[in-house]
């Protein structure tokens, strides 16, 4: 893939505007592991190459084992392998990043309300939000896994 344009060089402002929407999600007491799953799944979900490498790689550097990061696509059939509250999260996300299709329902509403404050559902819905927009702005200027040069040239 091609970036089409150097977006952080275009518009400098818009870009650092969004990276302290960033640092205030992890700023936010949820977690680092937490927020970078949440940002791994949301990403797989709209197919952003750019940031499921940079969350993968977010993840084992945090020591999560590859293994669990491998079945965040499918959470929902690993037992207790995520935490409620991770699942939870995962599945507030999901929701979210495919509102059209969700319109958000009460019932999973009251279930991330189980395991997260009233701020802390607040902050987890502005991660989800912050990573749709950002894996929108990689997707949309065709920006490409970090990676994929040192892999084709193994």
């Amino acid at each position: 893939m091609t970036q089409r344009l150097d977006y952080e060089h275009t518009s400098p402002g818009g870009m650092k505007a969004l990276g302290g929407v960033y640092v205030h999600v992890a700023n936010s007491g949820l977690g680092k592991s937490l927020i970078d799953l949440v940002y791994l799944r949301v990403s797989l979900i709209n197919g952003c190459a750019y940031c499921v490498d940079m969350h993968t790689r977010d993840l084992t550097a945090g020591k999560m084992p590859i293994s669990k990061i491998a079945l965040v696509p499918v959470w929902r059939e690993t037992g207790t392998l995520f935490s409620e509250r991770e699942r939870a999260a995962l599945e507030w996300a999901e929701t979210l990043t495919l509102v059209s299709q969700t319109h958000a329902p009460e019932s999973i509403y009251r279930a991330v309300a189980q395991h997260f404050n009233e701020k802390e559902i607040v902050d987890l819905t502005i991660a989800i939000g912050l990573m749709n927009t950002y894996n929108r702005i990689a997707i949309g200027f065709g920006r490409g896994p970090a990676n994929i040069g040192q892999q084709n040239a193994a």
